[in-house]
């Protein structure tokens, strides 16, 4: 009998990794990330399976929840094949590489702290470092495309199709033989909002025996994309207007190329005042490159601007700011900028620094974009906090706080029971990657519309299929 024990977003939003055991078959490890905000220390853990007994490492997204301990796997013994499309793939690079480099410095920063006390032993080394990625980039990978399915061995086929969440995104479909028998198992990844502002919408899962499937927004639906694109410009324009700037957290992939399409929008439109654009993260950058490379996956409004412009997202007065000299010169525009940068949630970052040099302005303001994990800095301020410490300075919050929650990529309750209530065959729902507050609510919605159990996973719990 096949199994599937879940060693990551169980319970919780982040660390996504889930490992399916086939009787007499292949182990396939479905996403390997990171954990974020208070549960970060769980990544320096070993691994509760054996990563050198696993075939073959399936990754539905590059986000970092998904993809940001695949070097750790690899340093306890993966030596399997990866299956991911190629945009994951290109991401998955940008986004590692960001990774190790801020894990490196936080070590170095921590270990001069040490050496003074005289305590360099109890600083943890990094999870991995530059280096180690260039082996996770040399084992064997597949690039499946999107409906086609591979056959990876006798009795088993995996299929991934568009999940309409970030660029490169899938749900995953596998098949394979039980007792003659042939069971197919889909794990969701992320399933996208279908807001239409990058992404074709999410595709019909046609069928599925079992199914694990994401419940970070399982509680509620998202505003209306056209009413939080208003809402977002309004902020954007009365602040301006006011003559004070607009600090945008945002992450460095997906919502940041979102951010500058309506940008752009409201530029050609001429709704946009007068003002400065910065996009400062160089992750973000390379990652908005990777968009323009695969306009064709996006959605017909994208490749018209490419085809157009031959940029999906450059307009007159955007600034994409790559070195530390040109993001410290930002401080110079006192007035009029709206300062694009990560991280996300605020955990570190370039955001920082703009932080400190502007929350204290009440002509400014902030608007958060994206989920904010609980733990992070950017939960604290989207929960009300009225300091911040930076750089071990307390720095006063003057300045607005807006959070514009209907960006989310994620798709909200509706549309996970949309989606769901289109598959055939479907035996057994399983709610992973969500807090069990939200998952208790999506549980009861799910049980009365499809009269049928629903089970929420636990942490290192096994299921057996």
């Amino acid at each position: 009998m096949a199994t599937v024990s879940s060693h990551g977003a169980a319970g919780v939003v982040t660390g996504s990794c889930h490992l399916l055991s086939i009787e007499g078959g292949a182990r396939i490890l479905i996403d390997c990330g990171m954990f974020q905000g208070s549960e970060e220390e769980r990544n320096y853990d070993p691994f509760s399976f054996d990563p050198s007994k696993i075939d073959y490492l399936f990754l539905t997204h590059a986000h970092l929840d998904h993809v940001g301990r695949l070097p750790k796997l690899l340093k306890e013994g993966f030596t399997g094949t990866v299956c991911a499309t190629a945009p994951t793939r290109d991401i998955a690079e940008i986004i590692l590489l960001d990774s190790a480099k801020i894990m490196r410095e936080d070590y170095e920063t921590n270990y001069r702290k040490a050496q003074r006390r005289g305590k360099e032993a109890e600083v943890k080394l990094p999870l991995y470092t530059e280096e180690d990625l260039e082996a996770a980039f040399d084992l064997s990978w597949h690039y499946p495309e999107y409906d086609k399915p591979l056959v990876l061995e006798e009795g088993l086929t995996v299929t991934f199709r568009n999940a309409g969440h970030i660029l490169g995104s899938a749900f995953i479909e596998i098949a394979y033989m039980e007792r003659g028998v042939e069971q197919i198992i889909v794990f969701s990844g992320d399933i996208g909002n279908n807001n239409d502002m990058l992404m074709p919408d999410l595709s019909v899962c046609p069928q599925a025996n079992t199914l694990y499937v994401e419940s970070t927004y399982g509680d509620r639906n998202h505003k209306d994309m056209e009413d939080t694109i208003d809402e977002f410009k309004r902020i954007v324009i009365q602040t301006l207007n006011d003559w004070g700037n607009v600090l945008i957290p945002s992450f460095a992939v997906e919502r940041t190329q979102e951010i500058l399409c309506i940008l752009k929008e409201m530029h050609d439109a001429r709704e946009l005042p007068e003002c400065k654009v910065f996009l400062d993260s160089p992750m973000a950058t390379r990652a908005t490159e990777v968009y323009n490379n695969y306009a064709a996956q996006l959605n017909p409004k994208c490749q018209e601007y490419k085809r157009r412009d031959g940029s999906i997202f450059d307009f007159e007065g955007l600034t994409f700011t790559m070195d530390v000299e040109a993001s410290r010169a930002i401080n110079e525009v006192d007035r009029r900028a709206i300062i694009i940068a990560g991280s996300g949630m605020c955990t570190g970052g370039r955001i920082l620094h703009h932080f400190k040099n502007r929350l204290w302005n009440h002509k400014n303001a902030v608007i958060f974009v994206g989920y904010q994990v609980q733990g992070t800095l950017g939960r604290q301020m989207v929960d009300g906090a009225r300091w911040i410490k930076l750089y071990h300075e307390e720095i006063l919050v003057r300045a607005s706080i807006h959070t514009v929650n209907g960006f989310s990529a994620h798709a909200g309750q509706n549309a996970i029971v949309k989606w769901i209530s289109q598959m055939k065959d479907l035996h057994h729902i399983f709610l992973i990657h969500g807090e069990e507050d939200k998952q208790v609510i999506l549980r009861s919605v799910l049980e009365n519309v499809l009269e049928q159990k629903v089970h929420i996973v636990k942490p290192e719990e096994v299921v057996y299929l």
